[in-house]
């Protein structure tokens, strides 16, 4: 059996290209072209522009589009390591728990709780919690309200096989519904209230 070898040979350009991503210089050009020529503006790290109705960003050499995604990202996304106690903030199911809502590693809010409860706050602690939690979800049965009372349900759907279904809200009363929901976000309040 002959041994099989790499029959493919690197053009000039291709090893200048791979030099100047290794120098990071990401702009330099490797070939020379004659003709229409885009005017480029000089892009540094971290630099945010607008082009072609997009916003852009030049990240570790490379251009990347600026989304509305990216703050909640952020928010979700957890770092390498605890802002607080430095530690490395492993992918685990508490730590997933605990980033978003106190921006800490399950251990550091275990020590700020057990600080808490050591300086007798615990309780008003918890409570602020439930209130917040609570307000969320008042926030989310307005917002259902809302979308119910401006969107007529007479949706279709295309199902796997190909066929069109509607769907419509027979048999149901938007007042009555309304209403209910109304009583449900009122006596949520007053629970809190007390």
């Amino acid at each position: 059996m002959e041994e099989s070898k790499l029959q493919r040979e690197f053009n000039q350009r291709d090893v200048q290209r791979m030099r100047n991503i290794i120098t990071k210089d990401y702009n330099a050009k490797t070939t020379t072209q004659i003709g229409y020529t885009k005017s480029q503006a000089e892009r540094k790290e971290g630099d945010v522009w607008e082009e072609g109705g997009k916003n852009w960003t030049f990240k570790n050499g490379i251009k990347q589009t600026v989304t509305r995604f990216d703050e909640i990202k952020k928010v979700i996304n957890l770092p390498l390591a605890c802002p607080k106690c430095s530690k490395a903030m492993k992918p685990t199911m508490l730590n997933k728990k605990m980033w978003p809502i106190h921006k800490m590693c399950f251990d550091c809010v275990i020590e700020m709780e057990s600080e808490l409860k050591r300086l007798g706050k615990f309780e008003e602690y918890a409570k602020n919690i439930i209130h917040r939690g609570a307000r969320t979800y008042i926030k989310d049965l307005e917002d259902a309200l809302l979308e119910l009372a401006l969107y007529e349900n007479n949706e279709s759907f295309v199902t796997e096989a190909g066929d069109v279904e509607k769907w419509a809200g027979k048999g149901i009363n938007k007042e009555k519904l309304t209403q209910d929901i109304q009583e449900h976000i009122q006596e949520i309040k007053d629970q809190l209230d007390t």
